[in-house]
């Protein structure tokens, strides 16, 4: 608690819980990038690459920035709202819960036990420890708003607001199953209605986690670390709005070219194509928020990370629509490509953007100089190259990967074999192994610099 009533120790064990799964995800990520072209290290079911790579994905999406979304949700509800958290022992429950979560979840899915519907492999009862813990933070949502001192709601509320109703919603209907045992459940949907229902869900988690609060992260430190208003709140209220009715019909676009009903198809195909333009909204925001100050760029450490963060976003959401095209679709699916788009948005939007939060957030709640600007530049070019080296050799990978599932002799018959495609492909997966090695030893100047900083002397005054 600090001298003008918020409760910043809710957001530091949120903040160093982020940075502590982040590290373990990406250690399980490396392993993995290694068991590509080393597959000898399948060294037992519990290091097999199907259990290592949902322990990946739930590390990641979940444990790191899940936490991340909640130490700067908490920090910026206070802030915005100039008023303490309502309920803070329930905040205080919600971290170690939160932590007992991730830790349970981990240990389940390297033993195996996995729903198999991506981002919903959680058991029936880790599924409710989920629910519970949701509700935690809901309360404490809008207890602040209900009992804010501000009337004035700052765009970055509303994403708040969007995410905290949104992921409710598509955790529970997604996750409705009926219990066998403790450990197995099975979808009360089946079939066609099962995956539609699961993409659903699928790509509005990944909206409503890596986009929503993050844009909610980046239109409040933006303007923090710069000392410049935002360009326009108009246009962030309208792409908000306009982001929240497109993204709901995106998830079929997952679904293309199988036997889901056309239509739906075509509706998600439509509305994709239409998502670029408030997505973009925030990208021109962005941009034109540092009009005339661009010089900040190299004065200014803070902004490189959020600048770089969205110019990602921005090629995020237009690589990804146009993926949603039939025809791109029917080459890009299930290759390497996909996989490089995904860590565009998570290890570039995601990651720089939460980074450059975090380095405004922890010094101003610890009430500290950040340790060392040095380290911070060095970090962000450390994790920016390992970035566009991982995404880029797993872009070329996937064309190469799609030309060779496609490829025919004159008699019609396949060209190449499942295994001359992978054999091919591993000068990139050692390629994305080294730059994913960069990227860590980025990750880890990263933690050391925020855990140095909270252990410096504090500042004489309240800066």
């Amino acid at each position: 608690m600090n001298e003008a009533g918020y409760n910043y120790r809710v957001v530091r064990g949120f903040a160093f819980s982020a940075l502590f799964w982040l590290v373990i995800g990406l250690v399980v990520g490396l392993w993995m990038a290694v068991e590509m072209f080393y597959p000898a290290l399948n060294l037992t079911p519990w290091l097999s690459f199907g259990r290592l790579r949902v322990v990946h994905t739930n590390g990641l999406g979940l444990g790191f920035a899940l936490a991340a979304i909640f130490a700067a949700s908490y920090y910026i509800l206070q802030r915005l709202n100039r008023i303490a958290l309502p309920f803070p022992r329930l905040a205080q429950a919600h971290l170690y819960l939160f932590n007992t979560a991730i830790a349970l979840a981990a240990l389940s899915l390297f033993a195996g036990m996995n729903t198999t519907k991506e981002y919903a492999e959680l058991e029936w009862p880790l599924d409710i420890g989920v629910v519970i813990m949701w509700v935690m933070f809901a309360i404490n949502v809008f207890g602040t708003l209900i009992k804010r001192k501000e009337q004035q709601m700052y765009i970055s509320l509303w994403y708040i607001i969007a995410m905290t109703v949104a992921i409710a919603i598509l955790y529970i209907v997604n996750n409705l199953e009926v219990p066998i045992n403790l450990f197995k459940s099975y979808s009360i949907y089946a079939g066609a209605n099962d995956a539609n229902v699961e993409w659903w869900y699928g790509h509005n988690i990944v909206g409503f986690i890596f986009t929503v609060p993050i844009l909610a992260m980046f239109y409040y430190f933006l303007p923090k670390a710069t000392g410049l208003p935002i360009y326009s709140h108009r246009l962030s209220i309208v792409s908000f709005w306009a982001l929240n009715f497109a993204y709901l019909w995106t998830g079929a676009h997952h679904l293309m070219l199988t036997p889901l009903p056309e239509w739906i198809q075509t509706v998600a195909m439509a509305f994709s194509i239409f998502l670029i333009a408030p997505s973009w909204g925030s990208v021109v925001n962005g941009y034109y928020t540092l009009q005339g100050n661009w010089d900040q760029m190299r004065s200014n450490y803070l902004v490189k990370f959020f600048i770089a963060g969205i110019t990602f976003y921005g090629l995020q959401t237009i690589q990804g629509p146009l993926q949603g095209l039939r025809t791109l679709n029917a080459f890009f699916h299930y290759t390497d490509w996909v996989v490089g788009h995904v860590h565009m948005g998570t290890m570039g939007w995601v990651t720089m953007v939460v980074a450059g939060s975090f380095y405004y957030m922890i010094p101003h709640i610890s009430n500290r100089e950040l340790y060392s600007i040095k380290l911070a530049n060095i970090q962000f070019w450390l994790t920016l190259f390992g970035q566009v080296i991982w995404t880029v050799a797993m872009w070329i990978a996937g064309i190469q990967q799609g030309a060779m599932w496609k490829a025919t002799n004159p008699d019609g018959s396949l060209m190449y074999n499942f295994l001359d495609t992978v054999s091919s492909l591993y000068p990139f997966y050692k390629l994305r192994f080294a730059a994913g090695l960069i990227f860590f030893i980025g990750i880890l100047i990263f933690v050391w610099n925020l855990v140095m900083t909270v252990r410096k002397h504090p500042r004489t005054a309240e800066a």
